[in-house]
């Protein structure tokens, strides 16, 4: 028989969201548990799933099961129901660093391989590359995204605005992109007819005539949508050589991508800025440059850890830094630019932290300043375009009044650029990429340059259709929405084909609006007070979920996100990690955690609400009614975290949601059982809330320690993360 699927799963991920987990959950699992409901976990951390992959290289004891694989089947069954807390989608920097890390703690993992030349190599980098970038989110989002604020959450904001940057309408601050020969002007597409549903593989062919197959066994269905791109590398030095000779006085240098996820194209892109801005540097000592393994996609903070202690290329490396304008900064204090890291500046958390603070970012000098945003793509550049052009001619938005914006995002099955990763290549030579079809058709065709990156995303009928079906549901709850598919972009011209019959027969009518067009109607009816739909593919679901969030919110880490799973399960997500690194930071330095679990609280409501309508369980109701109850105590008590130490921080809030919990749970009548298990829990809680807090606190100020980063020591991490053991002892 078949194991039992556990009521929930909470996932195992990295940084921020798993020092947070190490106190809540266990508090979670002594309310669930008082209900028969069981709470499970299965890992999706960075170390997990390299362990996973690497049985071979590992003792019996360190081995551990493929949690994702088996997630991935779990999230096709109607008894799912998990909670994803934020999890890394690694970029190479931070691959190579959790490598190392479970290295030196004693697991026997291999090197990634750059430049793979056996077949082992290969298998070992092939390995490692399906754990990199966005290896979690495609296997796990077996359905599509409804996005938006807690009703709680929202009027909280409005009553609390958090502080916003004033903007002008002479701010410098842009957003520059390719004229043409970039993803969005070069991209075809086609949908799958009957005739041609089956087998497929990609083919370049060199200009002497060599065919290379860079992709076989691919299979299209029927009603399937198939896009072929490719940006082409002359086009985008060019662009940056004209964006980096264009830049006026007092204005930072910025590039903002998508590393993490778009994890074969967009370090790419990233190295091309890198080798771009030290184009004199590189030129000059490409010899030795070579010879210590400088590889401009590893960014400008390789290559100082590289160059370290040889005084020549110190020099050289900053009169060249010198000489060029002065770039936008992650962290001033400790010289981290733009270019430092692919995953530093993550285009969906940057773009609205620019456009929150007025147009501003943070130079070297440590003063705020306005910015060039170079955006090369033009698929959704405009988006952010539209929005600066809007605060720039009407001002800053008005928290206080705004309206929500929410989000229907198509994203199940791996849905459009974000399932590109086996179908993106760098080309080798110049010549052709075709797709050809086990019928003999040519899907798509690209003449291609040595550099450039094509790629090949889809998106299938089913979800197509339950995304349509999701976004009427909403704008009929909502009001008002709006798709956002540009009709002149191929792609969207044949969604288009789907969502035009399917709102006929539904009798609504939503618009279709091109993503400029739309961001400024949205913008226009959000500021008039008004609630709004965003109904976009996949990645515009990315930015748009971290774009308004951080507008209204101050932050998209407190957003509710529930994915309906086409199999009848739930995925609960929990918001972004996008600041967790930071937060991380704090604590290993003064041993206070920042990182707000408000997503959690929300997603973990409404992980009870469906169970409790999944299997008619009353007691999951009534702990999931109790949990709304307990964050709106939470907000309007002023309990959630702050950054200071002495202030209150995610472990005090978990005090605060616990207690609170605990007595509407006491209160309420719907469940005497319940009532009378928790009516001591909130009696002791509430007695002894001096003593409990003087224990959490009592160890800030100081360094924490850990025992890792990727692969943390339980042990330290449950010191740090529960240290009173007045509340261990009541939660039990």
């Amino acid at each position: 028989m078949a194991d039992k699927t556990p009521d929930i799963i909470y996932t195992i991920v990295d940084e921020a969201p798993e020092l947070a987990s190490a106190s809540l959950l266990p508090i979670v699992r002594s309310f669930a548990g008082a209900a028969g409901i069981d709470v499970a976990q299965r890992n999706i951390s960075v170390a997990g799933r390299i362990l996973a992959v690497f049985p071979e290289c590992l003792t019996e004891e360190q081995r551990i099961s493929d949690d994702l694989a088996a997630l991935g089947q779990i999230v096709k069954t109607p008894e799912a129901n998990v909670i994803k807390l934020p999890n890394i989608s690694a970029s190479m920097p931070q691959l190579t660093a959790a490598i190392k890390e479970l290295q030196s703690k004693g697991y026997a993992v291999p090197d990634y391989p750059y430049e793979p030349k056996t077949d082992e190599e290969k298998s070992i980098q092939a390995r490692y590359d399906a754990v990199k970038g966005s290896a979690v989110n495609p296997v796990l989002r077996e359905g599509n995204s409804d996005r938006r604020s807690a009703k709680a959450v929202k009027e909280y904001a409005k009553a609390n605005p958090h502080r916003m940057g004033e903007w002008t309408a002479d701010c410098p601050t842009t957003v520059a992109s390719m004229e043409g020969d970039d993803f969005f002007h070069n991209e075809t597409s086609a949908t799958i007819t009957a005739a041609q549903a089956g087998g497929a593989k990609i083919v370049h062919t060199a200009a002497d005539g060599t065919e290379t197959v860079l992709k076989d066994g691919l299979k299209y269905l029927e009603g399937e949508i198939v896009d072929a791109t490719y940006l082409s590398a002359k086009a985008l030095r060019a662009f940056i050589k004209q964006e980096i000779a264009s830049m006026e006085p007092g204005v930072l240098f910025s590039v903002h991508l998508k590393a993490t996820m778009m994890k074969v194209s967009d370090p790419i892109i990233f190295g091309h800025f890198v080798s771009v801005y030290l184009e004199d540097f590189i030129a000059k000592h490409g010899d030795k440059l070579a010879e210590l393994g400088f590889n401009p996609n590893q960014g400008l903070g390789d290559l100082e850890a590289k160059i370290a202690g040889n005084a020549e290329l110190e020099a050289d490396y900053k009169a060249a830094m010198e000489a060029q304008p002065d770039m936008y900064m992650v962290n001033s204090d400790k010289g981290i630019t733009n270019l430092h890291v692919s995953s530093d500046v993550i285009i969906d958390a940057s773009m609205p932290a620019v456009i929150r603070a007025g147009g501003i970012g943070w130079g070297p000098d440590g003063k705020a300043a306005p910015a060039k945003c170079c955006i090369p793509d033009n698929s959704y550049a405009g988006v952010y375009d539209e929005t600066i052009n809007y605060f720039k001619e009407n001002g800053k938005l008005d928290v206080t009044s705004c309206g929500a914006v929410s989000n229907v995002g198509l994203m199940a099955q791996k849905a459009e650029e974000y399932g590109s990763h086996p179908t993106t290549f760098e080309m080798k030579a110049d010549g052709t990429v075709r797709i050809v079809l086990d019928n003999g058709d040519v899907l798509h065709e690209h003449t291609v340059e040595t550099g450039d990156i094509w790629r090949s995303a889809t998106v299938k009928q089913a979800p197509i259709e339950d995304w349509i079906k999701l976004a009427v549901r909403r704008v009929k709850a909502t009001g008002l929405g709006a798709f956002w598919l540009d009709a002149n972009r191929a792609h969207d011209a044949e969604l288009i084909k789907y969502v035009e019959p399917a709102l006929k027969e539904a009798g609504i009518d939503i618009p279709i609006m091109a993503p400029r067009e739309a961001t400024r109607w949205t913008l226009e009816h959000m500021t008039a007070g008004k609630d709004v739909v965003t109904i976009t593919g996949n990645v515009l679901r990315d930015y748009l979920t971290d774009l308004f969030p951080i507008l209204e919110l101050g932050t998209s880490a407190k957003m509710l996100s529930i994915v309906s799973l086409m199999q009848g399960g739930g995925l609960f997500e929990t918001g972004a990690g996008g600041t967790a690194p930071k937060h991380v930071q704090q604590v290993l330095e003064e041993n206070h955690l920042r990182w707000d679990s408000l997503g959690e609280f929300c997603a973990l409501g409404e992980s009870f609400d469906f169970l409790a309508a999944a299997r008619d369980d009353k007691k999951a109701a009534v702990l999931g009614a109790a949990v709304g109850e307990s964050i709106q105590k939470v907000l309007m008590g002023g309990k959630s975290p702050e950054g200071r130490v002495g202030q209150n921080d995610n472990r005090t809030s978990h005090y605060w949601f616990a207690r609170y919990w605990a007595e509407a749970l006491a209160a309420q009548s719907d469940d005497a059982d319940l009532a009378a298990h928790f009516k001591p829990i909130a009696e002791e809680l509430a007695g002894k809330e001096e003593t409990i807090l003087a224990e959490l606190h009592a160890g800030e100020g100081s360094p924490a320690d850990l025992g890792g980063y990727y692969l943390l020591d339980a042990a330290k991490t449950a010191a740090v993360m529960r240290p009173s053991a007045t509340l261990n002892a009541i939660i039990g």
